[in-house]
């Protein structure tokens, strides 16, 4: 691969289409292990969003004596959110869960723990997890920085210091990567859903500040060009001006497009789901790699078959820039972590309602909190490796 090269990333807010419905699914995810006995409570919730419409649909299972109360986690999300438009508001949309069911007892057979039989994977899948130097959270930088743009648009809507900026918006950078590093950026697109009194200029002399705020003073240039509603107006967006549905950011998710993906998405899925948790401990492992000192860059995969506990295989790959061999760092992975969904589980703590608040600005590249989200991105594994 060339060392010199230009790379693209973007990212979506959380009032984009598909992002609303991403929430909604972890509103629920959150709600049902807030329940006792969390461990036990299984989810797979699907959303759609469309113009003053949210339909739900999944497979649940949680305590004899709870009843979700879907509609109103819908509602304040939206509202949580900042959607009060004539399209597309928080009070007055219509809501259907009627295709919410109780999960397939064939797969509740393949995941229980019964017996000596240990709990199995929700499903079959690949899963990957990526980290590199490109920036302080060890992600790749076009991603990181897309991110950074849009979260901070988010909190200065919602305090009210961006007037007529809509929750609706996206963000794309581009760099320029020589010697396999990025050294400059050469164009950022931001598209955002506006108020009708609110022109283009308007939109620009708003959204530009924070543009030049977030991104490294030295990658911007006079050759940067940067690009604000490029169309010249967006005033129609969210549910209104386009369908959403759960999972379909899995790119903005994860790394921007710079390491590979499984395919599986994480909004709606209990931890149970390997899709989710094997794609947390992938990074977790590959950032821990990173941090400590062993190689530059790296990518790791896991694949799990349905009701099998154990992975099928671990791929690891530094890209010629590990001090220890592969078959080495593959060693010491396995003799530090249990990956076992069980096991991962446990490691992660990931039986908590930590999931809301990681279905928009990436699941990845987010600093730990101490209520146990983003228990992924910590570093307490680098020593042990190195």
């Amino acid at each position: 691969m060339s060392k010199h090269y230009l790379f693209t990333s973007e990212s979506v807010s959380e009032g984009h289409p598909d992002k609303v419905c991403d929430i909604i699914s972890d509103s629920v995810v959150d709600d049902f292990l807030s329940q006792e006995n969390p461990e036990n409570s299984r989810v797979a919730m699907e959303t759609l969003v469309t113009t003053n419409k949210v339909v739900m649909a999944g497979e649940v299972r949680g305590p004899e004596s709870y009843n979700c109360d879907y509609e109103t986690l819908a509602r304040n999300a939206v509202k949580e959110i900042g959607y009060e438009q004539e399209g597309f508001h928080w009070n007055k949309f219509s809501f259907d869960s009627s295709g919410v069911h109780s999960q397939s007892a064939d797969i509740a057979m393949g995941v229980d723990a019964s017996g000596n039989k240990d709990q199995g994977a929700g499903d079959q899948g690949i899963m990957f997890g990526y980290a590199c130097k490109e920036t302080p959270n060890l992600m790749p930088a076009p991603i990181y920085y897309s991110h950074k743009i849009l979260e901070d648009m988010a909190i200065k809507r919602k305090k009210g210091d961006t007037p007529g900026i809509q929750p609706d918006s996206k963000s794309q950078v581009t760099l320029q990567y020589i010697n396999g590093s990025p050294e400059k950026c050469t164009k950022i697109v931001v598209s955002t859903q506006h108020d009708e009194s609110l022109d283009q200029k308007g939109v620009s002399e708003i959204i530009t500040p924070i543009i030049k705020n977030i991104m490294p003073d030295e990658w911007i240039s006079n050759e940067t060009e940067i690009l604000i509603n490029p169309t010249g107006k967006f005033v129609i967006g969210g549910p209104d001006g386009d369908t959403g549905l759960t999972g379909r950011k899995i790119i903005v998710d994860t790394y921007g497009g710079a390491a590979p993906h499984g395919g599986g998405a994480f909004s709606g899925k209990d931890p149970t789901k390997v899709d989710r948790s094997a794609a947390y401990i992938t990074r977790y492992i590959a950032k821990n790699i990173v941090a400590a000192g062993i190689a530059d860059k790296c990518t790791l995969q896991l694949s799990y078959a349905i009701g099998v506990a154990d992975p099928l295989s671990i791929y690891v790959d530094t890209h010629g820039t590990s001090k220890m061999s592969d078959d080495d760092l593959i060693k010491k992975i396995t003799e530090n972590i249990d990956l076992t969904p069980r096991g991962i589980r446990d490691h992660l703590n990931l039986h908590k309602p930590i999931y809301k608040k990681s279905a928009a600005y990436g699941h990845f590249g987010r600093d730990p909190e101490s209520d146990g989200s983003f228990s992924w991105e910590k570093l307490d594994l680098a020593k042990k490796l190195s």
